[in-house]
């Protein structure tokens, strides 16, 4: 099997994983995309699981401007339709962004968090920049999960549970580093004014959120946790005990995260 249809496979959203999108907005969860959008504009959004994000993109673009989502999930995508279906100007595509022909060019073409999960990353931001209009800019925003910080270090069962999931991933072709790739990417690619903003994630014990935002890698390891069992990188035991070991922890102990997140931006033309 390819890597890259060994990534495909690997990056299908579990049952249950669903819950951790649709918590995400535009305004707290890609702020320098939301600063980009005005009003008339056409926007498109690759990878737009169940639309959470999308939506928001589409309240800012408003009527007069259409964003297109696009998703290779068909379950993500009925979902998103589903959910935003009141929305003006808003559309869902089942649509893989390696095969996409759209018949209209986009002012701004983005994608959150989604690089991550593919085996062949600059191809598929070669062909995003390939939908924009001239002038229009590329937005991607993800992880270098190689840098994520605890403090203090979780428990034992889930560094090993992190070290495996990183392994998997990385046996798929996927690269854990992408957030500083990006922008290497952006220029190969000839792409113009690029430029670079931290949009690190930290998470304290004193935010109101805490225990709903520490606490997704217990989710995790709940829902791709079987993957991980499936393929041979953990046993169920040790997925269990990530779980419970991670849950405690994070009621008893844990004081912070922080997850290493770049936006990255750059015009074409």
């Amino acid at each position: 099997m390819s890597t890259s249809s060994l990534a495909a496979g690997r990056a299908q959203m579990p049952e249950g994983s669903n819950r951790v999108l649709d918590e995400r907005t535009l305004a707290a969860s890609y702020r320098t995309l939301a600063a980009l959008l005005k009003p008339g504009m056409a926007v498109l959004d690759v990878g737009c699981g169940t639309g959470a994000i999308t939506r928001g993109m589409a309240e800012l673009t408003g009527p007069s401007g259409m964003v297109v989502g696009i998703d290779p999930g068909e379950s993500l995508v009925a979902q998103a339709r589903e959910k935003h279906r009141e929305v003006p100007g808003l559309a869902f595509q089942v649509a893989d962004v390696y095969t996409y022909a759209p018949d209209v060019s986009f002012d701004v073409v983005a994608s959150a968090r989604t690089l991550q999960w593919l085996a062949d990353p600059y191809d598929a931001l070669q062909r995003m920049a390939g939908f924009l209009k001239p002038g229009g800019t590329l937005s991607v925003l993800d992880y270098n999960h190689e840098k994520i910080t605890w403090n203090p270090v979780p428990p034992p069962s889930m560094q090993l549970f992190y070290d495996a999931f990183l392994r998997w991933r990385a046996d798929a072709g996927m690269q854990n580093d992408i957030a500083d790739r990006l922008a290497g990417y952006f220029e190969t690619a000839g792409l113009r004014d690029v430029a670079v903003t931290s949009q690190v994630e930290t998470v304290r014990r004193t935010d109101p959120d805490y225990a709903a935002k520490m606490s997704i890698w217990a989710k995790v390891a709940e829902t791709r946790g079987h993957q991980l069992v499936a393929d041979g990188y953990v046993t169920e035991a040790q997925r269990v005990a990530a779980v419970q070991d991670y849950t405690a922890w994070l009621e008893t102990e844990g004081d912070h995260m922080e997850m290493y997140l770049l936006a990255v931006e750059g015009r074409v033309g």
